[in-house]
């Protein structure tokens, strides 16, 4: 069972509630599956969901926003990045609406795909967004681990350039961490974790800034160069791969189950969450990506970070590079654990037992064991395919941009059903006609690049 009513959260006693609520709200408990009640536990504040928020949004992800500008010039992606923010903070509001919407009407959505079966039926639940969510967060998780593992192996090149470690071995590191997060038990536990990755977020965007405006102005730095290379197909196909990347990097995909950690009442909780989140958001993108794109110009390295060392020689104080890296793999961390709990909860949902007491040796070994597995897996494949981030363009494309711009201005048409002569209906149906498209030549552009990097394709490779 995925909804429950406004009141049916355990916890004590919330705002707006009296003792009288206690008899139906535990009857409300019984009646929720081992996924909702242990993992999505609704005991959170907007400020803890402005923690949940900022970790799933403001991701290491955005230091590859210059190379991004490589494809677009600085002014159309300066417009890109200005879109990108309007229209993922209107749709994550809406998507916010629409579950406030139902909740008081006594069927609060916890998960994506129940929000899905309700509005748009079953099968859409379970065909269509269930799996498109879970490819989404898992390949995450993925991404996270790979990335994880060559900001380690960089901080051990610089520090030992003659060394013998391989990728696949700092992944498998990583991964270790990772798998030691994962036994957190519910989201709502990763509250102080979350605010600890929205400092290091912060921290590792000033440093990007502040390396690049340094290089920027030394006599290291490349000549800079801004005109678009290539030619017209290239352009053009970069074009829309610049436009998937800005979209994935505004990408969350977990709307729902962050709200789902909101004590009740929830109305008001996730546009404070969200006020918080873009604050952030506004801070840390447009700095990274202007200060490095100016400093590096169409030069600029799919992670910014790579820019900063030329010929194993930093052209940044090593300590600041160190200092850097160590920061955004720790965010990394962080970012992973929050994408690995729609998997926790399919796994909570599968092997545990919503009678027994969560902390009991009947749910504890077994989300022990398939929680580890989890991490296993994605370490695995993080390990095998160094290329994954090709792949993870044509997962955002099929992904992100369905759940984060489409789903939700189709979501609140379907529930509110305002009038096809209003202005908010036709903005809301040009949002899901326009992304649609750009989903579809995004993934075409990914799948082109997957085939022209086929070639340098090995498994385990030490890249």
């Amino acid at each position: 069972m995925g909804t429950l009513r406004p009141t049916s959260v355990g916890g004590g006693v919330h705002e707006g509630e009296t003792k009288d609520c206690f008899p139906q709200e535990a009857q409300c408990q019984k009646d929720l599956d081992a996924g909702a009640l242990f993992v999505l536990k609704s005991k959170g504040t907007w400020v803890h969901c402005g923690y949940h928020l900022t970790t799933s949004i403001v991701a290491p992800p955005l230091l590859s926003l210059p190379y991004a500008f490589t494809f677009l010039g600085f002014w159309a992606g300066i417009l890109c990045l200005v879109i990108g923010a309007l229209v993922s903070f209107y749709s994550y509001n809406l998507i916010s609406l629409v579950l406030e919407h139902h909740a008081q009407l006594g069927h609060r959505h916890l998960r994506f795909r129940d929000m899905a079966h309700d509005i748009l039926g079953p099968r859409w639940g379970r065909y269509f967004v269930g799996p498109i969510q879970f490819m989404v967060c898992y390949g995450a998780v993925v991404a996270c681990t790979l990335l994880g593992g060559q900001c380690m192996k960089a901080i051990y090149v610089l520090s030992n350039p003659d060394g013998t470690m391989k990728l696949y071995e700092f992944i498998i590191i990583f991964g270790c961490l990772m798998l030691i997060l994962a036994q957190i038990p519910s989201f709502h536990s990763l509250r102080h974790i979350n605010m600890i990755s929205l400092v290091l977020c912060l921290l590792y965007s000033a440093c990007a800034t502040a390396g690049s405006i340094y290089i920027g102005y030394s006599s290291k730095g490349p000549k800079k160069d801004y005109t678009l290379t290539g030619n017209t197909e290239s352009r053009i196909y970069g074009i829309f791969n610049a436009i998937a990347i800005i979209a994935t990097t505004y990408g969350n995909g977990i709307i729902p189950e962050i709200q789902a950690t909101l004590a009740p009442p929830v109305k008001g909780k996730m546009f404070k969450g969200l006020c918080v989140c873009y604050v952030v958001v506004i801070v840390t993108f447009f700095s990274v990506a202007i200060s490095g794109y100016w400093a590096f110009g169409n030069q600029s390295e799919s992670l910014i970070l790579s820019n900063f060392v030329v010929n194993g020689n930093p052209l940044v104080p090593k300590w600041f590079f160190l200092m850097t890296n160590i920061f955004t793999i720790l965010q990394l961390s962080a970012v992973g654990v929050v994408y690995l709990q729609p998997t926790n909860e399919v796994l909570e949902n599968t092997f545990g037992d919503p009678k027994s007491k969560e902390l009991s040796p009947r749910n504890v070994i077994p989300r022990a064991i398939s929680r580890s597995f989890s991490v296993v897996i994605a370490t695995t494949i993080a390990a095998m395919l160094p290329f994954f981030g090709d792949i993870n363009s044509l997962i955002g494309a099929f992904g992100f941009m369905p759940l984060d711009f489409i789903l939700p201005v189709v979501f609140f048409n379907l529930t509110f059903k305002p009038s096809k002569r209003s202005s908010l209906f036709w903005l809301n149906t040009t949002i899901a006609v326009a992304f649609s498209i750009m989903a579809v030549i995004a993934a075409v552009a990914a799948v082109r690049q997957i085939s022209l990097d086929a070639n340098t394709y090995r498994l385990f490779a030490n890249v």
